[in-house]
């Protein structure tokens, strides 16, 4: 299980858990499962999901960056909005 924090300059809009995370960098989607190697990216322009028990979480991103350690990640984004 990933521990996952999505944040932007206005509020922390998600704290909690997921089984998978695919987000889209800089270059082309990245995906995160639980063991991930640690990586720091750079985020772009699209559609950042957060998969788990709960259900999908989705959001729009525009910039920032990604960082995975330890099966934490972090998103940090310069524009967020629930969709």
């Amino acid at each position: 299980m990933l521990q996952v924090s999505v944040i932007s300059p206005e509020a922390v809009l998600y704290e909690g858990t997921a089984d998978s995370v695919v987000a889209p960098a800089f270059d082309g989607e990245v995906g995160i499962l639980t063991g991930h190697a640690p990586m720091l990216t750079l985020l772009g322009v699209g559609e950042l999901r957060l998969s788990g028990g709960a259900g999908e979480q989705r959001y729009r991103v525009e910039g920032g960056f990604l960082q995975v350690a330890e099966d934490q990640v972090r998103v940090v984004t310069e524009v967020a909005t629930s969709i």
